[in-house]
């Protein structure tokens, strides 16, 4: 055979295998991920769920999701193992980094957007006028040329030839 007909075939044996390749690193970083809880790490499960590992067995973790709630969960299914610093964070809203309260207050709604205040004048002149002009009244509809052409027609007829 020809070297030239067996490349493509070899390109795609080679695109499969380092494929392959790259899964099986992920999964045995995963592997190893898993393996490294201890009773007391803060978890997140594959389904967005934080917790804390309470037991540890061969294929199943004690989780306790809020003090006093436990649930057991397969070892799969844990999708990451957080440091004590980044789970307090998440789950408990602790921020090393205090607000800047000297800072711009947001409003969380936009009503204080919308009011006007007491001491200011509102006036009649500030307000725009939302009437038709005068050119569009001048101007035909567009619709007219179908106004013409069905006239006689009641609703549901058709032209039929």
């Amino acid at each position: 055979m020809n070297p030239v007909t067996l490349l493509p075939f070899i390109v795609l044996i080679g695109a499969m295998f380092l494929m392959t390749r790259s899964a099986k690193k992920k999964q045995a970083a995963a592997a190893q991920m898993r393996n490294e809880m201890q009773p007391g790490t803060g978890i997140r499960t594959i389904g967005g769920m934080y917790a804390t590992v309470k037991e540890l067995h061969d294929d199943t973790v004690l989780l306790e999701i809020a003090p006093g709630v436990h649930a057991i969960y397969a070892k799969n299914a844990i999708g990451a193992v957080l440091d004590d610093e980044e789970y307090n964070r998440i789950v408990h809203g602790d921020d090393d980094d205090a607000l800047d309260i000297d800072g711009a207050v947001v409003p969380d709604d936009a009503s204080s957007l919308t009011e006007a205040d007491a001491d200011e004048d509102t006036s009649d002149d500030a307000k725009i006028d939302l009437g038709k002009k005068a050119e569009a009244d001048d101007a035909e509809p567009k619709d007219a040329e179908s106004d013409k052409k069905s006239e006689g027609k009641t609703d549901g007829e058709a032209d039929a030839k």
